[in-house]
């Protein structure tokens, strides 16, 4: 701990970019901590305020603009692999959904505030064809506004953070120890349930050539598509018979029977 200080005068820039940016990309690793560290240090004049604001938004928006291009090209396909990787794929694209079938771009101003949510955004906003300046004007303010609002905690409380350090950095081996034993159950945790989620999920699946057996031999299969309208806006096909139901409306709507077999699919 005693190193951190002088490593971050000396590096904090690359430090920062690399950081946000792998982050942004959508590496589980928190990045407020380092906005507080490098805000204290520019509050103590050891490193340029204005450069470092600078460097976390580019990075940002570099990894954002990756994200939005990839999900323009290749569709849902991005939603896929990222519910493949993410911790929390029965969640997280889902709730980013919602938030942006309210809010439109608008959602970009406080998406990066939300953890998770903000790798999902930039490849959706892609996907439902969000034009291009629009994307940059929204995400920009994102971009700024995330930025700012946690390297300036840091810069204000700069005399708070540094008296925390010490003391941090008085405990040595042992808050190293306890942060990485807290970081690790967390991620072993959300790995855990989300284990269980794919289980789950593979017990109850059809393959699509299954269903059409089923289909031909006259079997009686009620299909409900619960896919978001946004999912619907990019790719509007629709299995031929099958119901549209939202998935917030699954449990409750009274279209949905009991007693007969259904087959939901989704994106």
């Amino acid at each position: 701990m005693d190193n951190v200080t002088p490593f971050l005068i000396q590096h904090g820039y690359t430090v920062l970019f690399l950081w946000v940016l792998a982050e942004t990309i959508g590496l589980p690793i928190p990045v407020a901590p380092l906005f507080f560290a490098v805000g204290a240090l520019a509050g103590t004049g050891q490193i340029s305020l204005f450069l470092c604001l600078s460097l976390g938004v580019c990075a940002a928006l570099l990894a954002d603009i990756f994200w939005y291009s990839i999900g323009r090209m290749r569709g849902h396909k991005v939603l896929s692999l990222l519910c493949r990787i993410s911790l929390e794929p029965d969640s997280c694209i889902r709730e980013t959904e919602k938030i942006f079938s309210r809010y439109g771009a608008r959602s970009l101003l406080i998406i990066k505030f939300l953890p998770g949510f903000s790798a999902v955004s930039t490849p959706l906003a892609g996907i439902i064809r969000m034009r291009l300046p629009r994307f940059l004007l929204f995400d920009s303010l994102g971009a700024v506004l995330w930025v700012i609002a946690y390297t300036l905690v840091g810069y204000i409380f700069s005399e708070e953070l540094d008296r925390a350090l010490a003391v941090a950095s008085g405990m040595g081996k042992i808050l190293l120890v306890l942060m990485a034993a807290g970081l690790s159950l967390y991620i072993l945790r959300k790995y855990a349930l989300r284990r269980r989620f794919l289980r789950q999920l593979s017990i109850a699946r059809i393959k699509p050539e299954e269903l059409k057996q089923k289909l031909d031999a006259g079997e009686d299969i009620l299909i409900i598509d619960v896919r978001h309208a946004l999912d619907i806006e990019a790719d509007p096909f629709i299995i031929p018979g099958a119901l549209r139901i939202p998935l917030e409306q699954f449990e409750t709507n009274p279209d949905v029977p009991r007693g007969r077999e259904i087959v939901v699919y989704c994106t």
